[in-house]
């Protein structure tokens, strides 16, 4: 990704570790997306109305998508906004790869 900073990421290993500490799991995918499902914890505000929503939004922060690429611009976002915030490198697909169980 030219022109953009890099974004602090996680890999779906370190996604307990940091949920137990405290850390919120926010999914910025479509609603058809977490529909079709999500991991376990997670909060949903779809991209789209994240900066409307931000108040929603803890800190710190995991952020989560499909493969990376949306989480990495929320990620951006929720930086700029002053707030710890990393991503989960490979989203949902990398997750559920690695074994993670995914809630319907």
């Amino acid at each position: 990704m030219w022109g953009q900073p890099e974004v602090a990421s996680i890999g779906p290993a370190e996604v307990a570790e940091k949920q137990a500490a405290g850390w919120m799991l926010l999914d910025v995918r479509t609603d058809e997306e977490w529909a079709e499902g999500r991991i376990p914890g997670a909060t949903h505000i779809p991209l789209n109305e994240l900066v409307a929503r931000l108040d929603e939004v803890t800190d710190p922060v995991v952020c989560i998508c499909a493969v990376g690429g949306r989480s990495a611009r929320a990620t951006q976002f929720l930086q700029a906004q002053g707030r710890e915030a990393v991503n989960l490198d490979g989203g949902v697909q990398a997750w559920a790869a690695q074994g993670g169980g995914l809630q319907r």
